[in-house]
């Protein structure tokens, strides 16, 4: 399989203020590369997000706004990329959000969710959060609401389904964004 998992962290409930950003990309059922960026959202964070994630303002003062990192990574997005996220409805939603925050048309991808390949995989979870599909499949999810970790977890997730399933049935899954 061929995808690029994403995850990102908000400093506050709306969808604009994306304050970290992580992808991990995957060819040929390898992860191959990935990226990590702390990213100002020119927003105030509240208090509720920073306990989720540990993000600050201090923290991200001086990083980049995401129209700067756009440009380095939206050759990811588009209809022939598939873009995965664990609960892939609020990462699109940020992504689309934030672009739309900046004047950056959104584009249009194939997205698969894994929170959704999850449910249909492993109904016996008592829940399908990220944490706990990491645990259920023994994979390594060492700080989570860190992006880069939980998007590390996203691609191992997908990767061992499409081992124990088939890729062809995840790709039954796949929607456009």
């Amino acid at each position: 399989m061929n995808f690029t998992a994403i995850d990102f962290e908000t400093a506050n409930p709306r969808p604009e203020s994306a304050c970290s950003l992580a992808l991990v990309v995957v060819r040929n059922d390898r992860i191959v590369n990935h990226f990590y960026t702390l990213i100002d959202p020119q927003a105030e964070f509240s208090y509720w997000n920073t306990k989720v994630n540990g993000l600050t303002a201090q923290m991200v003062a001086g990083a980049p706004t995401f129209a700067t990192v756009w440009p380095h990574i939206a050759p990811l997005f588009s209809m022939d990329q598939l873009v995965v996220a664990h609960n892939a409805r609020f990462d699109v939603k940020v992504l689309q959000s934030t672009l739309t925050h900046y004047q950056i048309e959104p584009p249009h991808f194939l997205t698969l969710d894994t929170v959704k390949t999850s449910r249909r995989f492993y109904p016996e979870l008592p829940n399908h959060k990220l944490n706990t599909v990491a645990d259920y499949l023994q994979l390594d999810l060492v700080n989570h609401h860190h992006a880069l970790a939980d998007s590390y977890a996203c691609a191992q997730i997908l990767l061992t389904e499409a081992q124990q399933f088939g890729p062809a049935l995840l790709r039954k899954m796949v929607t456009v964004a």
